[in-house]
């Protein structure tokens, strides 16, 4: 992939973008809510509300080690899986990540598995003639990698902390690593079945480095904003991410729903 953004997120679909080679690492994030056993479902819309696709959000921990899914098949036939391992004793740490995008949805397909314990990167892509091209790289990888593991970061960040900057890995297609930073941009109100809340809005930047830092917001390249939203209190949890999916993709929305059944009124 060239000059391509590439999306976790899981992630859950968080995109991360190129042109960027940054070293130093931040302290891993303490854990502060442990991630249990779940399964949930999440729909995508465009900006304009239009409903592009749905799948599911699986996730099974054992003891410290957790493995979660998501998957989302659009109404094209394009399909966004990622799968994601980590541990949580004591700080969240990345253990695997493999994530997949293809279908017309997405422009610049991709496949790209990262282990973190190794530093290994695997990059799948499909070459000029139509073969798949395999590229295996070394990375030092620091200890605040997160890819696929954005949404549990966010729920887990300190209330009133004024940021916090994490790693994320991108294939560019080179294997690099960018930071995320992570703010919090206020409370918004939301209901359910008219019920008042609030939920916690972050927004979350990738900063480009050196001089792609510099080039970027010139060449329109400088990637929008990030949004997510998560409703805090005793159990954090995931609500809302506005952002692209895909490299060079437009602005969409993935939020949690809940299921609708036969014959009821919803």
């Amino acid at each position: 992939m060239k000059k391509r953004i590439l999306t976790l997120l899981p992630s859950y679909f968080f995109p991360v973008l190129m042109l960027c080679w940054l070293t130093a690492g931040a302290e891993p994030v303490p854990v502060r809510h442990v991630v249990g056993t779940i399964h949930a479902f999440v729909e995508v819309r465009s900006e304009g509300g239009v409903l592009l696709g749905s799948g599911d959000i699986i996730q099974d921990a054992h003891g410290d080690r957790v493995s979660t899914r998501t998957v989302i098949h659009f109404k094209d036939g394009s399909i966004d899986d990622e799968r994601t391992v980590f541990t949580e004793h004591g700080q969240f740490k990345l253990v695997s990540d493999r994530h997949i995008q293809k279908g017309p949805y997405f422009k610049h397909p991709m496949d790209v598995s990262v282990d973190a314990r190794t530093g290994q990167v695997v990059v799948r892509s499909t070459g000029k003639d139509g073969k798949e091209e395999v590229n295996t790289d070394h990375v030092d990888l620091p200890d605040d990698l997160y890819n696929g593991l954005i949404p549990h970061i966010v729920e887990n960040i300190l209330p009133g902390a004024p940021s916090t900057t994490v790693s994320m890995l991108v294939a560019t297609p080179k294997p690099r690593v960018v930071k995320l930073v992570m703010s919090p941009a206020g409370q918004e109100p939301f209901t359910i079945m008219g019920s008042a809340h609030k939920a916690t809005h972050y927004e979350i930047k990738v900063e480009l480095g050196g001089i792609a830092g510099v080039i970027a917001p010139v060449i329109g390249k400088q990637p929008p904003n990030i949004q997510i939203w998560i409703i805090g209190g005793q159990a954090p949890t995931f609500l809302k991410e506005e952002g692209p999916l895909a490299a060079e993709g437009p602005v969409s929305t993935l939020q949690l729903v809940s299921p609708a059944w036969p014959g009821k009124s919803q």
